[in-house]
């Protein structure tokens, strides 16, 4: 497990807000030199705490305006077969294996009310799911975010890995 700081907290809002900031800017934001910010990064990378950069991409504004979850209860021999087709299917955003009645929460976006019935016969034709319950999301008011807690699990951590629980 990667320990994170309060300047990795920093940084990694930094690079939340604008994965495309450079490291001169980042080290004016947070006010310290160039080569730790490189430094705080690479190990960022390197521990797999930061995975990659993404663009933050609005489907409605690309004419898929529909998100729905889709609780899935399987036939429990058959679960790697559900999840190996369900990664086949382009408007499948994340699978997610729970507990519970339902086995997988299937996040899904289409395009129409009629391209999510499609994809929900898709679906149910395959082999190894019992049933299905799906919810439309009517809106996001909160989106998917990591920063709150980065910052809440980091903060009574010190500005610095010299700094230890207890030491000032």
């Amino acid at each position: 497990m990667f320990s994170l700081d309060r300047l990795d907290a920093a940084l990694l809002g930094e690079l939340t807000r604008n994965p495309r900031a450079g490291i001169v800017d980042l080290s004016a934001k947070l006010g310290v030199a160039r080569n730790t910010v490189q430094s705080r990064i690479r190990k960022l990378e390197e521990s797999g705490a930061v995975t990659g950069y993404r663009p933050v991409v609005d489907l409605p504004k690309l004419g898929v305006p529909l998100q729905a979850f889709i609780g899935a209860e399987l036939v429990q021999a058959r679960m790697g077969h559900v999840i190996a087709q369900l990664g086949r299917f382009p408007e499948v955003l994340e699978v997610h294996a729970t507990t519970g009645r339902e086995d997988l929460l299937i996040r899904m976006a289409a395009q129409s009310q009629e391209d999510l019935l499609l994809v929900l016969e898709r679906i149910h034709a395959i082999e190894g799911v019992a049933h299905t319950t799906t919810t439309l999301a009517l809106t996001t008011p909160i989106a998917y975010r990591t920063q709150p807690l980065v910052e809440h699990i980091t903060r009574d951590a010190g500005h610095g890995r010299s700094s230890s629980p207890g030491q000032p």
